[in-house]
């Protein structure tokens, strides 16, 4: 059956509607959606039906795994939009030598500056920005967000607009995004910042009639758009215009070249190989990383290691049984994540491989590692 929320929704919003016409207040028009980005945290202003697209959700369904140095409570949230209108009041000097690096259709943040000084920076922004962190770790230089709903896609129609916060719970998109964001040390002295999105899209199963009985969340194709936004917004949060930050932002990106490719050497043994040097392989597999269902718990650029944690959405179970334990204390160990390592090693100046370890740091020859191989492959190639 559908969910009540969906039922109240519908027939809530057709009640509303029926009334509004019969007093003579709907007229015949209209706003079209506009492309602003206004997001709400979900977890602060949703039901649990729609709030949490099933990881699509990684091991933010049972908090036990999540890699958190600091805390991400809604009065940390409040209190840090307070503090952030305050430092509005102020008068920002920005940060010098600050610009966006591209490859292909990749963009990042160069900033000439510590990371340990950048990271709280980065932390206000993405409260200030209406989200709540579900990772906050300084000493990885790791943070992620939770899934939230842009509302400005919403339109603007006479109703809503009338009836204002009335209606707000009544529309939905359907739509969820969640961002994931790195400092890497490039340099005691210089720091590059990695944004990652990645979307969910609400779908409806229906029956043989072709009603809709029920929605799943399903994954919607990255946007590198909304990480380029949001790369703007933040260069202009530590100081730089907000001309400047689109001029940069806008500036055309290179071609797009696949760099990876998998190769099998036996059943369940592989590797990629990439056409680049290890700096350049170290940053596509981070931001593969970045774009998949892995969290990365730490990393050590001098070795090549990247050590992740990853669930398989197949793990998970059907829907319905994966929001009973999101909201349940019972332990469920199928929602335990597995550990590995992704190895990173130069081969030539213009070579790289990467590979898949287990925890233990021995290959992963197995269809878990032959999977995860190609999960990154397709993402380096995108």
């Amino acid at each position: 059956m559908m969910n009540l929320m969906q039922l109240l929704r519908k027939y809530c919003a057709s009640f509303l509607i029926v009334t509004i016409s019969a007093l003579g207040l709907v007229a015949c028009k209209s706003v079209t959606t506009n492309d602003t980005v206004d997001y709400k945290s979900a977890g602060a202003v949703r039901g649990p039906n729609l709030s949490y697209p099933p990881d699509l959700i990684t091991a933010q369904a049972d908090r036990r795994y999540i890699v958190q140095d600091g805390s991400a409570t809604m009065s940390e949230y409040n209190a840090a939009v307070k503090k952030s209108v305050q430092m509005r009041k102020n008068v920002m000097t920005g940060i010098p030598g600050m610009r966006i690096a591209r490859d292909g259709e990749r963009r990042w943040l160069v900033v000439d500056k510590p990371a340990p000084e950048l990271y709280p920076q980065v932390k206000d922004f993405w409260q200030e920005n209406g989200f709540l962190l579900v990772i906050d770790s300084p000493s990885t230089g790791i943070m992620e967000t939770d899934w939230a709903e842009n509302r400005a896609k919403i339109s603007q129609d006479f109703i809503r607009s009338t009836l204002g916060s009335m209606l707000d719970s009544l529309y939905d998109t359907g739509e969820r995004d969640k961002y994931k964001t790195r400092l890497e040390v490039i340099n005691p002295d210089q720091t590059e910042i990695y944004i990652t999105q990645r979307g969910a899209l609400e779908k409806c199963t229906t029956d043989a009639t072709g009603n809709c009985i029920s929605t799943i969340w399903t994954s919607r194709p990255n946007d590198p758009e909304l990480e380029a936004v949001f790369l703007a917004r933040l260069m202009e949060r530590l100081g730089m215009t907000q001309e400047q930050a689109k001029a940069q932002v806008a500036l055309p990106l290179g071609p797009k070249t696949p760099k990876a490719k998998l190769v099998q050497e036996g059943v369940n043994t592989a590797h990629i190989e990439m056409a680049a040097g290890f700096d350049r392989a170290w940053r596509d597999a981070g931001l593969a990383l970045d774009r998949s269902n892995f969290t990365v718990e730490d990393r050590n650029r001098a070795n090549g290691i990247y050590y992740v944690r990853y669930v398989n959405p197949k793990d998970l179970g059907d829907t319905k049984g994966f929001f009973s334990n999101l909201f349940s204390s019972k332990d469920d160990s199928s929602l335990k994540a597995k550990k590995y390592l992704v190895v990173v090693k130069s081969t030539g100046d213009n070579s790289s491989s990467v590979y898949v370890q287990g925890a233990d740091g021995k290959p992963e020859n197995t269809a878990a590692g032959l999977q995860l191989l190609t999960l990154l492959t397709e993402q380096m190639q995108r």
